[in-house]
């Protein structure tokens, strides 16, 4: 990969853009069999997710699906603009927001930064894949802002005890063990990217995270799956998930990346659930 301007760029279709202004990369995916008018795929990266982190997968998805797609990374993540003393305290700096994320977070990802870059690429009604925080962020969306349908990687709609525990776990293997260097290959500011992570989701306040209310207003279908081995998520967080229109999945022999750990039968799961959304 060859870094240019903070942003990863290793083939034709993936590029830098300004999204309310943060430089952002993003990858545009191209079917080998694509379908006429069918809505584009949008991918939206775990906690410690970028563009390069969900590998081939989005490709395979979009082929079998016969959709375009986009994979983009949060400021702060992979190729993208990274956040000053992210350990710091929350401030604005030369315009821009500096220093620990609020708990809020994933709401503002939602209901501000994601239209804004749906504006930007001229997507109407995505079809969002979201995985663990990324999953959360696209029920937060779709309960605010028209989609056409949501497929679900491990989301998190409360906070448990459990993945505390091995959030907390993750910490140290960044700092003892060897996390640190794995994840130095997908992100420029590996730094950034783990405690903006670690240090909110590890915040006592934090735990009044519950985004249950916001689903029951979601519209568009859902197909929520749940790796039944998942340390960060017990089957829970999709029974939780009251949108009038929803399919759920229990996986077993998972853990939190289904589409890595079963990535046939997810891609599957997806393309049926997806075959039957006008």
């Amino acid at each position: 990969m060859v870094r240019l301007s903070g942003c990863l760029t290793t083939i034709e279709d993936m590029t830098c853009i300004n999204v309310l202004g943060m430089q952002l990369e993003v990858l545009r995916v191209h079917s080998v069999a694509p379908v006429a008018d069918r809505a584009p795929l949008l991918f939206l990266h775990e906690g410690l997710g970028s563009v390069a982190l969900w590998r081939d997968w989005p490709q395979q998805l979009c082929d079998q699906t016969g959709r375009s797609g986009w994979v983009f990374s949060r400021r702060g993540y992979g190729g993208s603009e990274t956040i000053a003393d992210v350990r710091g305290p929350r401030r604005q700096q030369n315009g821009k927001w500096v220093g620990r994320l609020p708990v809020d977070y994933m709401h503002t990802e939602a209901w501000s930064t994601l239209p804004a870059l749906c504006a930007v690429l001229t997507l109407q009604q995505p079809v969002l894949i979201g995985h663990s925080d990324g999953a959360s962020i696209a029920l937060l969306h779709a309960s605010r802002h028209p989609v056409t349908a949501c497929a679900l990687l491990a989301p998190h709609v409360v906070v448990e005890d459990m993945a505390v525990t091995a959030i907390a776990r993750a910490r140290s293997a960044f700092v003892e063990g060897d996390l640190r260097e794995r994840l130095a290959r997908y992100h420029a500011d590996v730094d950034c990217a783990f405690w903006q992570w670690n240090d909110i989701w590890l915040d006592p306040a934090f735990r009044s995270f519950d985004i249950r209310s916001d689903c029951r207003t979601i519209q568009a279908p859902v197909l929520a799956l749940q790796g039944r081995n998942d340390p960060y998520g017990s089957a829970a967080q999709i029974e939780q998930i009251a949108a009038p229109r929803i399919e759920r999945v229990l996986l077993p022999d998972c853990g939190h990346n289904p589409h890595r750990e079963q990535a046939e039968q997810t891609t599957r799961l997806i393309t049926q659930f997806l075959a039957n959304v006008a």
